[in-house]
Protein backbone atom coordinates (compact mmCIF):
# COMPACT_ATOMS: atom_id res chain seq x y z
CA UNK A 1 0.00 0.00 0.00
CA UNK A 2 2.66 2.52 1.05
CA UNK A 3 4.70 1.70 -2.58
CA UNK A 4 0.83 2.09 -4.58
CA UNK A 5 0.58 5.46 -2.49
CA UNK A 6 4.64 6.63 -3.37
CA UNK A 7 4.11 6.05 -6.93
CA UNK A 8 0.77 7.18 -7.45
CA UNK A 9 1.91 10.73 -5.45
CA UNK A 10 5.11 10.53 -7.75
CA UNK A 11 3.25 10.12 -11.01
CA UNK A 12 0.62 13.00 -9.91
CA UNK A 13 3.00 15.68 -8.98
CA UNK A 14 4.97 14.96 -12.05
CA UNK A 15 1.95 14.88 -14.31
CA UNK A 16 -0.07 17.55 -13.30
CA UNK A 17 2.84 19.54 -11.74
CA UNK A 18 1.27 22.51 -9.34
CA UNK A 19 4.55 24.31 -9.67
CA UNK A 20 4.24 24.85 -13.27
CA UNK A 21 0.22 25.71 -12.82
CA UNK A 22 1.16 28.01 -10.12
CA UNK A 23 3.57 29.82 -12.51
CA UNK A 24 1.36 29.57 -15.57
CA UNK A 25 -1.57 30.86 -13.05
CA UNK A 26 0.54 33.45 -11.62
CA UNK A 27 1.12 34.53 -15.53
CA UNK A 28 -1.95 35.12 -16.20
CA UNK A 29 -3.58 36.70 -13.51
CA UNK A 30 -1.16 39.11 -13.07
CA UNK A 31 -4.53 42.16 -13.60
CA UNK A 32 -6.95 39.46 -11.29
CA UNK A 33 -7.85 41.00 -7.93
CA UNK A 34 -7.06 38.61 -4.94
CA UNK A 35 -10.98 37.14 -4.76
CA UNK A 36 -11.08 36.66 -8.72
CA UNK A 37 -7.58 34.42 -8.23
CA UNK A 38 -9.15 32.84 -5.79
CA UNK A 39 -12.56 32.09 -7.48
CA UNK A 40 -10.32 30.71 -10.50
CA UNK A 41 -7.83 28.39 -8.57
CA UNK A 42 -10.96 26.81 -7.24
CA UNK A 43 -13.42 26.47 -9.88
CA UNK A 44 -9.79 25.58 -11.63
CA UNK A 45 -8.94 22.51 -9.42
CA UNK A 46 -12.62 21.43 -9.54
CA UNK A 47 -12.94 21.17 -13.23
CA UNK A 48 -9.40 19.24 -13.08
CA UNK A 49 -10.36 17.30 -10.05
CA UNK A 50 -14.36 16.21 -12.29
CA UNK A 51 -12.14 15.18 -14.97
CA UNK A 52 -9.81 13.56 -13.99
CA UNK A 53 -12.14 11.22 -11.32
CA UNK A 54 -14.10 10.90 -14.81
CA UNK A 55 -11.04 8.94 -16.06
CA UNK A 56 -10.59 7.07 -12.51
CA UNK A 57 -14.54 5.83 -12.74
CA UNK A 58 -14.29 5.26 -16.23
CA UNK A 59 -11.07 4.53 -17.49
CA UNK A 60 -11.19 0.22 -16.99
CA UNK A 61 -14.44 0.49 -19.11
CA UNK A 62 -12.65 2.52 -21.71
CA UNK A 63 -10.46 0.10 -21.97
CA UNK A 64 -12.41 -3.12 -22.20
CA UNK A 65 -14.96 -1.23 -24.87
CA UNK A 66 -11.95 -0.54 -26.83
CA UNK A 67 -10.39 -3.93 -26.15
CA UNK A 68 -7.42 -2.74 -24.94
CA UNK A 69 -5.28 -5.39 -22.56
CA UNK A 70 -3.67 -3.74 -19.60
CA UNK A 71 -0.09 -4.62 -20.63
CA UNK A 72 -0.92 -2.48 -23.67
CA UNK A 73 -1.73 0.16 -21.54
CA UNK A 74 0.67 0.04 -19.56
CA UNK A 75 3.15 -0.19 -22.46
CA UNK A 76 1.69 2.30 -24.63
CA UNK A 77 1.29 4.66 -20.52
CA UNK A 78 4.62 4.13 -20.09
CA UNK A 79 6.04 5.24 -23.29
CA UNK A 80 4.20 8.68 -23.00
CA UNK A 81 5.06 8.92 -19.23
CA UNK A 82 8.69 8.70 -20.53
CA UNK A 83 8.57 11.20 -23.03
CA UNK A 84 7.05 13.65 -20.38
CA UNK A 85 9.66 13.10 -18.32
CA UNK A 86 12.59 13.76 -20.75
CA UNK A 87 10.69 16.93 -21.26
CA UNK A 88 11.02 17.71 -17.41
CA UNK A 89 13.91 16.39 -16.92
CA UNK A 90 15.76 18.84 -19.86
CA UNK A 91 13.01 21.51 -18.58
CA UNK A 92 11.50 21.64 -21.73
CA UNK A 93 7.98 22.50 -22.66
CA UNK A 94 5.89 20.03 -23.98
CA UNK A 95 1.48 19.45 -24.38
CA UNK A 96 2.03 16.22 -22.03
CA UNK A 97 1.74 18.33 -18.85
CA UNK A 98 1.36 22.14 -20.08
CA UNK A 99 -0.14 24.78 -22.55
CA UNK A 100 1.06 25.45 -26.22
CA UNK A 101 2.42 29.02 -26.99
CA UNK A 102 -0.97 28.73 -28.96
CA UNK A 103 -3.31 28.19 -26.16
CA UNK A 104 -1.14 30.76 -23.88
CA UNK A 105 -1.72 33.63 -26.78
CA UNK A 106 -5.81 32.43 -26.41
CA UNK A 107 -6.02 31.65 -22.32
CA UNK A 108 -4.21 35.37 -22.22
CA UNK A 109 -6.93 37.30 -23.62
CA UNK A 110 -9.51 35.70 -21.57
CA UNK A 111 -11.07 36.97 -18.00
CA UNK A 112 -11.78 33.71 -16.80
CA UNK A 113 -9.44 31.32 -17.09
CA UNK A 114 -10.16 28.62 -14.60
CA UNK A 115 -12.00 26.38 -17.61
CA UNK A 116 -9.23 26.60 -19.73
CA UNK A 117 -6.49 26.41 -19.95
CA UNK A 118 -6.13 26.01 -15.50
CA UNK A 119 -8.90 23.31 -15.58
CA UNK A 120 -7.66 21.42 -19.02
CA UNK A 121 -5.12 21.04 -20.07
CA UNK A 122 -2.76 22.29 -17.24
CA UNK A 123 -4.22 19.88 -14.47
CA UNK A 124 -6.44 17.58 -16.49
CA UNK A 125 -3.76 17.29 -19.65
CA UNK A 126 -2.64 14.09 -21.57
CA UNK A 127 -0.29 12.73 -19.31
CA UNK A 128 -2.22 13.15 -15.62
CA UNK A 129 -5.55 11.65 -17.83
CA UNK A 130 -3.17 8.58 -18.66
CA UNK A 131 -1.69 8.12 -15.61
CA UNK A 132 -5.06 8.04 -13.74
CA UNK A 133 -6.17 5.22 -16.12
CA UNK A 134 -3.18 3.58 -16.18
CA UNK A 135 -2.50 3.50 -11.93
CA UNK A 136 -6.43 2.66 -11.31
CA UNK A 137 -6.01 -0.41 -13.97
CA UNK A 138 -2.86 -1.30 -12.40
CA UNK A 139 -4.59 -1.78 -8.70
CA UNK A 140 -6.07 -4.83 -10.51
CA UNK A 141 -9.80 -4.61 -8.62
CA UNK A 142 -8.16 -4.15 -5.23
CA UNK A 143 -10.55 -1.20 -3.60
CA UNK A 144 -8.37 -0.06 -0.88
CA UNK A 145 -5.44 0.37 -3.72
CA UNK A 146 -8.28 2.13 -6.33
CA UNK A 147 -8.53 4.42 -2.71
CA UNK A 148 -4.92 4.89 -2.20
CA UNK A 149 -4.50 6.26 -6.09
CA UNK A 150 -7.89 8.33 -5.72
CA UNK A 151 -6.81 10.08 -2.62
CA UNK A 152 -2.98 10.55 -3.87
CA UNK A 153 -4.30 12.03 -7.09
CA UNK A 154 -6.96 14.15 -4.07
CA UNK A 155 -3.67 15.06 -2.38
CA UNK A 156 -2.19 16.76 -5.34
CA UNK A 157 -4.93 18.53 -6.03
CA UNK A 158 -5.42 20.22 -3.14
CA UNK A 159 -1.27 20.87 -3.83
CA UNK A 160 -2.13 22.33 -6.90
CA UNK A 161 -4.74 24.93 -5.40
CA UNK A 162 -2.33 26.10 -2.98
CA UNK A 163 -0.14 26.29 -5.16
CA UNK A 164 -2.24 28.88 -7.09
CA UNK A 165 -2.94 30.72 -4.23
CA UNK A 166 0.66 31.03 -3.79
CA UNK A 167 2.22 31.26 -6.87
CA UNK A 168 3.83 34.75 -6.47
CA UNK A 169 5.41 33.52 -2.97
CA UNK A 170 6.76 31.01 -4.74
CA UNK A 171 8.03 32.23 -7.63
CA UNK A 172 9.96 34.70 -5.08
CA UNK A 173 11.52 31.67 -3.19
CA UNK A 174 12.02 29.29 -5.49
CA UNK A 175 12.69 31.25 -8.31
CA UNK A 176 13.09 30.10 -11.74
CA UNK A 177 15.97 27.74 -11.12
CA UNK A 178 14.86 26.18 -8.33
CA UNK A 179 11.50 25.36 -9.82
CA UNK A 180 13.49 23.89 -12.85
CA UNK A 181 15.20 21.84 -10.16
CA UNK A 182 12.53 20.62 -8.13
CA UNK A 183 10.77 19.65 -11.44
CA UNK A 184 14.04 17.91 -12.87
CA UNK A 185 14.02 15.55 -9.54
CA UNK A 186 10.62 14.32 -11.05
CA UNK A 187 11.36 14.20 -14.09
CA UNK A 188 14.12 11.68 -13.27
CA UNK A 189 11.50 9.86 -11.28
CA UNK A 190 9.27 9.81 -13.45
CA UNK A 191 11.43 8.31 -16.15
CA UNK A 192 12.23 5.59 -13.94
CA UNK A 193 8.16 5.21 -13.15
CA UNK A 194 7.72 4.92 -16.74
CA UNK A 195 10.13 2.39 -17.76
CA UNK A 196 8.90 0.16 -15.44
CA UNK A 197 5.53 -0.26 -16.47
CA UNK A 198 7.18 -0.21 -19.82
CA UNK A 199 9.04 -3.49 -18.51
CA UNK A 200 5.71 -4.24 -16.53
CA UNK A 201 3.82 -3.95 -19.80
CA UNK A 202 6.01 -5.81 -22.71
CA UNK A 203 6.44 -8.81 -19.41
CA UNK A 204 2.30 -9.36 -19.23
CA UNK A 205 2.29 -9.70 -22.82
CA UNK A 206 2.80 -12.33 -24.81
CA UNK A 207 5.83 -11.15 -26.93
CA UNK A 208 7.97 -12.50 -24.73
CA UNK A 209 6.53 -15.82 -24.72
CA UNK A 210 6.04 -16.00 -28.54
Amino acid sequence: MIETAGIALATFFATIGPLDVAAIFAALTTSSDVAHRRSMAIRGTLIGAAILLLFAVIGEALLTGFGISLAALRTAGGILLLLIGIDMVFARSSGGTSTTDEEEQEAATKEDISAFPIGMPLIAGPGAMSATILLMASTEGDLVLKAIVIGSLLAILLVTFISMLLAGQLQRVLGVTGMHVIARIFGVLLCALAVQFIFDGIQQSALLSA
